[in-house]
């Protein structure tokens, strides 16, 4: 590392636990449920990759991401899209997140690794988090639980 260069964070644990997929027609709903609104959210980025593979994803390379938004519900809107471009854009899928939510503004720490088509067999193409069935909020058992549609 080079003299004044920033370590990148280490990636958290991995989280196979709270998130899920619901039917929606053509397009996918996924969900994150945890303690927090954080975990909720990592949990619901989870949901989205495992929409593109059920293979082992390593948490090998680290992206950062920011994003911004009126509400916590569009923040998840905004957060999945912005997970959304970097797949895209780096030709990536990502298996650990964190996140840290100061009032309207989100920073997002990725780790995963390039697209291997043979090991990962894509299932489909997210294209966008929409405002469908979004839902942001603490339930009367204490989990946050964030959800939407994504258009795949």
């Amino acid at each position: 590392m080079s003299e004044g260069a920033v370590p990148a964070p280490r990636a958290p644990a991995p989280a196979e636990e709270g998130w899920r997929h619901f039917a929606h027609g053509a397009d996918l709903g996924v969900m994150g449920e945890g303690k927090t609104v954080e975990e909720a959210f990592a949990r619901g980025a989870l949901a989205l990759t495992r929409a593109v593979t059920d293979a082992e994803v390593a948490p090998n390379d680290h992206v950062a991401v920011a994003c911004e938004a009126s509400d916590i519900e569009l923040l998840f809107v905004e957060w999945l899209n912005a997970i959304i471009y970097e797949m895209a854009v780096r030709q990536m899928l990502f298996s650990r997140f964190a996140v840290t939510i100061e009032g309207e503004h989100l920073k997002g720490d990725l780790w995963g690794e390039p697209i291997d088509p043979a090991r990962h067999a894509p299932a489909c193409e997210p294209k966008g988090a929409t405002y469908t069935a979004l839902r942001v909020a603490r339930d009367s058992d204490g989990l946050w639980r964030a959800a939407c549609v994504v258009d795949v």
